[in-house]
């Protein structure tokens, strides 16, 4: 598998990090992993195959994670690029997914469900396993950020291996459900001093790392705060595996 960072920010606009968006290229399919606005032109700027994406994994409903689905859709409805496209397209998410898309398509009639090829809701619960796409098993774990937000496990034939845990609170039981995982992919909102319990400052991201035993530790959702700091220094300060910080454009691959 190989991950793709479109977008290592926030909703705080910054010149350098767009919001959360994660491009997920495996051998049976591409897989969005949160879709914010940046996404629909990151794709493009990225060179990959926004044409034939497979499958859209929504974490949780805040902006930066969701509000590019329908310019994206609004985008895949009219370019020319996509008229000739047949397979489908799913749009995987929290229950409330499929409602909210819908208050947004009914805001202006905008008939984003009549696409040039099948388009398909799947509203999943905490403590599910589905195959997300061929030969790539799901599970998800609720977190303590919003009432509907959503990790996800993804484990390839191969059994390699990661853990999105999109806008997070800090929990064991997050990181039990990341044990030994290839890549923990956390998100690390805050240096020191996080302003709200439902995001991850570094002391959190690092304590969870270390009773989840990972093999690698990704760390996105970056306030500007990090600016100027280099954060993996810091997060060996706190733990001595390999801590990554992502940036747009990191591409990263991962094997068992």
């Amino acid at each position: 598998m190989q991950l793709v960072v479109l977008g290592s920010g926030t909703s705080v606009p910054h010149p350098e990090r767009a919001s959360a968006a994660h491009w997920l290229q495996t051998r049976s399919g591409t897989l969005l992993l949160d879709v914010s606005a940046a996404a629909v032109h990151r794709m493009a700027e990225e060179r990959l195959d926004w044409v034939n994406l497979d499958a859209i994994w929504v974490s949780h409903f805040h902006l930066d994670h969701v509000g590019g689905l329908a310019p994206f859709l609004f985008g895949t409805k009219y370019a020319p690029q996509t008229q000739a496209r047949r397979k489908p397209l799913t749009v995987y998410g929290p229950h409330g997914l499929e409602k909210l898309f819908r208050a947004f398509d009914e805001a202006n009639n905008y008939g984003l469900t009549k696409q040039p090829f099948p388009l398909a809701f799947k509203e999943v619960a905490p403590h599910s396993s589905f195959e997300i796409l061929p030969d790539l098993r799901a599970e998800t774990f609720s977190t303590p950020h919003t009432s509907e937000s959503l990790a996800l496990k993804l484990t390839d034939a191969h059994g390699a291996s990661l853990v999105f845990t999109s806008d997070t609170g800090a929990t064991d039981a997050l990181a039990d459900f990341a044990r030994g995982v290839d890549l923990f992919f956390m998100e690390c909102s805050f240096r020191h001093d996080k302003p709200t319990e439902t995001h991850l400052e570094l002391a959190d991201a690092m304590r969870l790392a270390t009773r989840a035993a990972p093999r690698r530790v990704l760390l996105a959702h970056l306030y500007p705060q990090w600016d100027g700091v280099d954060l993996a220094a810091e997060a060996q300060k706190l733990w001595p595996g390999e801590t990554i910080a992502a940036y747009d454009g990191l591409r990263l691959n991962i094997s068992a």
